[in-house]
């Protein structure tokens, strides 16, 4: 007797279904919250023998962890998002496949690459040989399938392992997307139709695929296909969009990866320019503790100063773009350093006037040495100038 098919159910059908599903789990989780707490406030306030506490107290330890990890199972699944079939994906996308791999077998690697050009939503393929292997490169070419390694750019740089080789790759195609493989995972030829039609959202970043072992049975008891991870964690992930990206078997929009590294520059920056503020602040405060009392305008210009530097930080904090942050800065520092600089030629140049006149002292005949202006001389050979160094190095 043939078995008869369930027909197809319509979207609104099946959104209705997942809408009930997700009821569901949420009074399973409400429920497995409420009794655990109920058992475990039991177990810790009536029923611990502590006259054995060493056997006792770890037990019931044991099963607190369990009611956690169960909490925290229950917070993913609160949201599980289930997306349903894929839309269509439009024509034109730009793919770029890689697959990346160091030292392993040139037969494997290319079994994987001949699979990825296999795949039929038009595309590039290329083999990422992070072990510059000779034959590699003749065996991807000889079969029209692209091939990259480092360039001596990357002497004496953190390589990073499989994240400097896609790094590297990134600098050298040009793909809106890019699917991700292993050196050892086969692509179905639809990957891409039922990858690509999610990012019709402009917003979205990533879509894992789940991987699926050829040498496992399909009864497999022990779970080794991992359904629960590719399953419901990651459902419920997705429904707080923080869904894992596991390294592989993955669809990627370029922007997104590169808004990613920018953002990670940025913050970089953000951080070094932070770190100079504070040891400007400190520089700045030594040269301020080492003023003469009576350099009142110097130490003005270094309060000055420490209040723009303080004003700086201040501003990022709360989220002023750094460029105008550095820039107003820059601007404010420089004209307190022209002030000092004209306050210093104009001493220089008194300086050199009393010195002039001492010098014409000394050279008249019908003068004494004793009738110089000691207390000028002193005065000219003692003076200090403004803490310049300190403002450049601020």
């Amino acid at each position: 007797m043939a078995r008869r098919e369930r027909p197809a159910l319509s979207p609104e059908a099946a959104e209705r279904r997942r809408r009930h599903r997700l009821v569901q789990i949420r009074v399973v989780v409400v429920l497995t919250s409420l009794l655990g707490l109920n058992y475990v406030t039991w177990r810790w306030l009536f029923s611990v023998n502590w006259d054995a506490w060493w056997i006792g107290v770890p037990l019931v330890l044991a099963e607190t962890y369990s009611l956690i990890d169960s909490l925290l199972f229950g917070l993913g699944m609160w949201r599980l998002r289930e997306r349903g079939e894929p839309p269509e994906p439009p024509p034109g996308l730009t793919v770029d496949v890689f697959i990346a791999t160091y030292n392993e077998p040139i037969d494997l690697v290319m079994t994987t690459a001949r699979a990825a050009q296999q795949i039929r939503y038009p595309h590039r393929t290329w083999i990422l040989d992070d072990g510059n292997r000779p034959e590699m490169r003749a065996a991807a070419e000889a079969e029209g399938i692209g091939w990259l390694t480092r360039s001596a750019d990357w002497a004496g740089m953190p390589r990073h392992a499989k994240a400097g080789n896609l790094n590297n790759a990134l600098l050298h195609t040009d793909g809106e997307f890019m699917l991700i493989l292993d050196a050892d995972q086969i692509p179905l030829p639809e990957i891409l139709d039922r990858t690509l039609g999610y990012f019709n959202d402009e917003k979205m970043a990533l879509v894992q695929t789940p991987q699926y072992f050829v040498n496992v049975p399909d009864d497999d008891p022990l779970g080794s296909q991992a359904p629960l991870f590719y399953g419901p964690i990651q459902q419920g992930k997705d429904g707080w969009n923080s869904a894992f990206f596991c390294g592989s078997n993955a669809v990627i929009r370029r922007e997104a990866l590169m808004q990613l590294g920018i953002s990670r520059y940025v913050h970089e920056v953000e951080t070094g320019v932070q770190q100079a503020l504070r040891s400007a602040r400190s520089v700045v405060r030594r040269s301020r503790a080492a003023l003469d009392p009576a350099e009142v305008e110097v130490r003005a210009a270094l309060d000055a100063i420490l209040a723009d530097i303080g004003r700086a930080r201040r501003e990022l904090a709360r989220g002023v773009p750094l460029f105008d942050v550095t820039f107003k800065f820059q601007q404010r520092v420089a004209a307190v350093r022209q002030s000092l600089v004209a306050e210093d030629l104009a001493t220089l140049q008194a300086d050199l006037s009393v010195l002039a006149e001492l010098e014409e002292i000394a050279a008249d005949p019908d003068t004494t040495l004793g009738a110089m202006d000691a207390g000028d001389l002193g005065q000219v050979l003692a003076r200090d100038l403004s803490p310049l160094a300190a403002v450049e190095a601020v």
